[in-house]
C-alpha cells in the first residue's frame, strides 16, 4: 500500500530509530504525528520535517487513550521505550531492572489496550518495536530482554483479541536483530559490553556486521508497511546487511 496521505502516530520518534522511521515516513509524504517526552526535542523535529508533535508520557494510559482518540491513525508505531541500567544480575537492584519493565511493557500495555478498545478503523496497523535480545537474552541489561519478549508476546495476544472481536486490526512484532549504534540504548549497550570483552565499542558493533543506521531501520519499517509480502506476516527481524527476515507468519 502507498503511505501517501496515510495517518501514522510514531512513539519515541524524537530521536534514535523512531526519528530515522519518521525522516522515512515523512520522505513518503505521509502524515505524521510523533509522540514523545522531550518538548525540545519535538519542536527540533517538528521544524525541520513539518510533523504534528505531542509531548506525552507514552506510559500514561489516558494520554495514550485521548491521542488515539483524537488522531485516529491509520498506522500506529510503538517505537518508545526506557535506556535500560547496564549490570550483571548480581549488581543491579528490582528498581534498575525493572526500567524496561516500567517503561516499555507498561506504554506497550496501554497503547495496544487502547488501539483495541477504541478501537482503531478496521484495516489498522500496529507495530510493536521488540528486539533480538527478545530471542537471545541480554545479560548485562537487567530487564530488557524479557521486557521485549512481553512486547512481542503482547503483540500476538492483540492479534488474537482483535480477531475474536472482529476489528480488522493487525499486530506486527518489530526486531532489529543487532545493536544500533547512534542511540541511546545502543550506545549504551554497546559500550557496556565492549568494556566487559575489554575491546572499543566500534568493534564490539563490527561483530553483527553491516551497520543499520536510523535511517536505514526506517526504511525497513515502511518496506514492512508499504510492501504486500508482509501484510500477513506477524514478527519481522530487521538487519543491516541481510534486510527484513520474516521470524513468525500470520499470528491466530
Amino acid at each position: 500500500m502507498s503511505l501517501k496521505n496515510k495517518n501514522i502516530v510514531v512513539t519515541g520518534g524524537s530521536r534514535g530509530l523512531g526519528l530515522g522511521l519518521v525522516e522515512t515516513l515523512v520522505a513518503d509524504d505521509a502524515r505524521v504525528t510523533v509522540v514523545a517526552r522531550d518538548a525540545d526535542a519535538l519542536e527540533s523535529v517538528r521544524a525541520r520535517l513539518g510533523v504534528a508533535t505531542i509531548s506525552a508520557d507514552v506510559t500514561d494510559e489516558t494520554a495514550a487513550h485521548r491521542i488515539l482518540a483524537d488522531v485516529r491513525p491509520e498506522i500506529l508505531v510503538l517505537n518508545a521505550g526506557a535506556t535500560p541500567r547496564m549490570g550483571r544480575l548480581d549488581q543491579l537492584s528490582w528498581a534498575d531492572f525493572a526500567i524496561p519493565w516500567e517503561t516499555d511493557v507498561k506504554a506497550g500495555l496501554y497503547w495496544m489496550q487502547a488501539a483495541l478498545n477504541l478501537p482503531l478503523k478496521p484495516g489498522s496497523r500496529v507495530l510493536v518495536g521488540s528486539s533480538g535480545a527478545a530471542e537471545n537474552g541480554s545479560p548485562l541489561s537487567g530487564g530488557y530482554a524479557g521486557a521485549k519478549r512481553m512486547l512481542w508476546f503482547m503483540a500476538k495476544y492483540a492479534n488474537g483479541i482483535a480477531k475474536q472481536k472482529g476489528l480488522g486490526i493487525r499486530f506486527q512484532a518489530i526486531v532489529p536483530l543487532q545493536i544500533i549504534g547512534g542511540t541511546g540504548v545502543g550506545d549504551e549497550a554497546s559500550s557496556a559490553y565492549a568494556r566487559a570483552m575489554g575491546i572499543e565499542p566500534e568493534a564490539f558493533l563490527a561483530r553483527y556486521g553491516a551497520p543499520m543506521p536510523p535511517r536505514q531501520f526506517g526504511d525497513h519499517l515502511v518496506a514492512v508497511l508499504d510492501d504486500p509480502q508482509y501484510a500477513t506476516g506477524f514478527a519481522f527481524g530487521l538487519k543491516g546487511d541481510t534486510g527484513i527476515t520474516v521470524l513468525e507468519g500470520e499470528a491466530a
